[in-house]
């Protein structure tokens, strides 16, 4: 947008085409596979066994990274893809990440009901329910919209939009989050009572918000409005679920001594941020001023880039701490973590101003290009804030992959302990306690 000419005449460097892949890369790429691979970590601690099988995993592996991710981002450069708003990959595409859902439900689900319901904690229910919702809802908006036409086809595909969010993204951040803020702090969550009304709040407001992306649309308005509504009511859920996690980590301090806590803690205060101003920009009033603007571009990179990025990088920090034979560079996690939060920090505040300033002059009569040359500014201010972002991510990469051997297990012992926290399944340990007693 600063340099539009940057790719001329090399189709695959074209916006259009790099945009796919970039969603579809921060959706599948990165989040799918950080949020797999912290599964391996939390699941058997959660139900007390082993996943399904190791074989099974490495099958997944393979098929999530060379026969999705890199075929569909090779096809999308291309040109081969759907028009669809996070659902660009082809449908050949589509199917194969049906299957490899399919196999995660089989490889980590089986081990949360060896003992009942009653036994799962907070984040077991979130894992459950991100699996089976999304292995329902992909099919609804990668392939639903390539046959139904016109704005029945763009109300499935609006769906999907906040299905990808709410109901894969989020749930498996806040598995993420509920697992690494007890473990951390060696003490429960404040409120299981409020962390379950979370959960259940958020699976059922989540579907009927989708629609909030068409307000002032040929859609009827009964279906706009009831987005509206869930968008606002889901904006008083986020408000508990924070509200519980900040009371959780009370006494840890403004900046967490321990990386995977203070990553986390940063994602929760983003979700509180993206949550509240989407609950907002979904009314009407607000909508009319925003839509199609780069405030809605920001949101979503809070959404993704901050929220999100940061339970999973949080998550992975956790992971790989405790494994002994794992490489880790404190310094790097570090470097990496402030990165991210400044660039996270000024590209959200640059584009949320920069959709305030496209959407007072497209309520004039100024020329459209006036705002175009207007943005400019705030277009190179979010390639710099880019920048800085990818250092972070780097210095992440290198934090997990430089270092000693053994060095961030060894920075845990001399702090919070290496051994399963028993408060990230409670009900569990204590069923294990009195089988042992017996």
């Amino acid at each position: 947008m600063v340099y539009p000419d940057l790719g001329r005449g090399v189709s695959w460097l074209s916006w259009g085409r790099l945009r796919y892949a970039h969603t579809q890369g921060i959706l599948l790429g990165w989040l799918g596979n950080a949020f797999f691979a912290f599964l391996y970590h939390g699941v058997p601690i959660l139900t007390g066994r082993p996943i399904t099988s190791r074989r099974l995993g490495l099958w997944m592996f393979g098929l999530w990274n060379f026969a999705i991710v890199a075929p569909g981002w090779v096809l999308v450069l291309s040109g081969i893809s759907q028009p669809l708003e996070w659902a660009e990959f082809p449908l050949i595409v589509d199917a194969l990440v049906v299957v490899a859902l399919g196999l995660a439900l089989v490889q980590f689900l089986p081990g949360f009901f060896a003992r009942g319901l009653e036994s799962l904690y907070v984040s077991s229910w979130y894992v459950i329910g991100a699996l089976v919702f999304t292995l329902l809802a992909y099919p609804m908006g990668n392939l639903v919209p390539e046959f139904v036409p016109g704005a029945s086809g763009a109300a499935f595909s609006g769906l999907w939009i906040h299905d990808a969010i709410g109901l894969f993204v989020t749930p498996m951040a806040l598995a993420v989050i509920y697992f690494v803020i007890p473990a951390s702090m060696h003490r429960p969550v404040y409120s299981h009572f409020l962390s379950m009304l979370g959960f259940w709040l958020l699976f059922f407001l989540y579907p009927l918000n989708g629609t909030h992306h068409y307000v002032y649309s040929v859609i009827p308005m009964p279906a706009q409005i009831g987005a509206i509504a869930a968008s606002a009511l889901l904006g008083v859920t986020v408000v508990i679920v924070v509200s519980n996690l900040f009371l959780s980590m009370r006494g840890a301090g403004w900046i967490a001594k321990d990386p995977g806590l203070r990553f986390v803690a940063t994602s929760t205060l983003f979700y509180l941020i993206v949550s509240v101003q989407g609950a907002s920009q979904a009314q009407m009033a607000v909508q009319q001023t925003v839509h199609f603007s780069d405030w809605v571009v920001g949101h979503s990179h809070m959404a993704m880039l901050g929220f999100a990025s940061f339970a999973a990088a949080g998550g992975l920090v956790h992971v790989w701490q405790r494994i002994p034979w794992a490489r880790y560079n404190a310094r790097a996690i570090r470097w990496s973590y402030w990165l991210l939060v400044a660039g996270m920090v000024t590209m959200f505040v640059d584009l949320t101003i920069a959709g305030i300033v496209q959407g007072r002059m497209w309520q004039t009569a100024a020329p459209w290009i006036e705002s175009v040359v207007a943005t400019r500014p705030y277009w190179l201010v979010r390639v710099l804030s880019g920048f800085v972002l990818a250092a972070g991510f780097i210095s992440l990469l290198l934090g997990l992959t430089t270092g000693p051997v053994g060095a961030g297990r060894l920075e845990l012992e001399e702090g919070v302990g290496t051994e399963p926290a028993a408060e990230v399944s409670p009900r569990l340990s204590s069923a294990a306690a009195m089988e042992a007693s017996s």
